[in-house]
């Protein structure tokens, strides 16, 4: 791997919060939600959105008017390969690798759009360079216990610290980035796809930080005695049927009552119109309008 470039603690402007977006489905509803959520807690960073190429206009422009900063990025593609992921849909995320190529931030906070912010969470930013933070993983997931051997052999031993990647604190550089799409390039594909990758290349420099940071839905019930719904500052909306946006209730374990009590404090942020982007009432904004500052960057060629 590669070592991450060293950097100093990063200034206000040079920080910001960053998202995911690909195709035309329903999950700008929870950029939206996300956007909303960092307002409510008050956060003095941007939302900096990287959206692929088949994003369309009328979901840029939803996440405009929330005052997020979209950035198009090209897609990335692993080898080709057999693997079989434990989601199809996985294979889009190694594309969230582009998040490194934004070097106009020295800092940056990168959080799932399934992720609601409940707390203040900008003290993130002044953790010390050179390292990248994430909360650790649980293996309890049936699909874990089902690739067991795939990632025995895609390690040379069971990781002794793995994260959930969708929420981590990185430190954006061209010299990583290239050494990410390297690495790629030359790395058989496994099951949870980009984020064992991650894994594999910042084994070295990672750091835990506490699971309030990326409460992952399932463990109320896997591991219900260590969680403190009331620490937790964000919640991961990642088990099956557990998007707000979506939510029956029908799936299993979703007509568990914190479960709708958490999805109920979703659509409590979305709907609040009072949360909405204003750029009279928001410093960010008002920043933005003074600086007539572009918010939509188009795509680079690819590389």
């Amino acid at each position: 791997m590669a070592p991450m470039v060293k950097q100093g603690v990063a200034a206000k402007e040079r920080a910001a919060y960053v998202t995911f977006l690909a195709g035309s489905g329903d999950y700008w509803k929870g950029v939206v939600g996300l956007a909303k959520g960092l307002r409510a807690v008050k956060s003095a960073y941007p939302l900096v959105v990287a959206v692929l190429p088949d994003v369309p206009e009328a979901h840029r422009r939803a996440l405009l008017d929330q005052g997020c900063l979209v950035r198009e990025v090209q897609p990335v593609y692993p080898p080709e390969s057999r693997t079989k992921f434990a989601w199809a849909y996985y294979v889009v995320n190694y594309s969230k690798l582009r998040i490194w190529e934004l070097v106009e931030y020295d800092r940056m906070v990168y959080l799932d759009a399934d992720v609601q912010v409940y707390d203040n969470i900008d003290h993130l930013f002044d953790l010390e360079p050179g390292h990248l933070y994430a909360v650790r993983d649980c293996f309890c997931e049936g699909t874990w216990s089902e690739q067991c051997r795939d990632r025995v052999a895609f390690w040379p031993e069971p990781p002794p610290l793995y994260f959930n990647a969708g929420v981590f604190v990185h430190e954006p550089s061209l010299a990583t980035a290239e050494a990410l799409l390297d690495k790629l390039a030359v790395t058989e594909p496994t099951a949870f796809a980009e984020q064992d990758f991650l894994n594999m290349f910042f084994r070295d420099v990672y750091k835990p930080i506490p699971p309030a940071y990326n409460l992952l839905l399932a463990m109320l019930w896997r591991h219900p005695e260590s969680v403190d719904l009331g620490k937790a500052k964000v919640v991961h909306y990642c088990a099956q049927g557990s998007k707000p946006w979506r939510f029956t209730g029908e799936e299993p374990n979703m007509d568990r009552e914190d479960v709708e009590m958490l999805v109920k404090k979703w659509w409590n942020i979305y709907n609040d119109e009072s949360l909405d982007y204003n750029t009279a009432g928001h410093p960010l904004g008002v920043a933005l309008a003074e600086a007539d500052t572009v918010k939509h960057f188009p795509a680079p060629a690819a590389a």
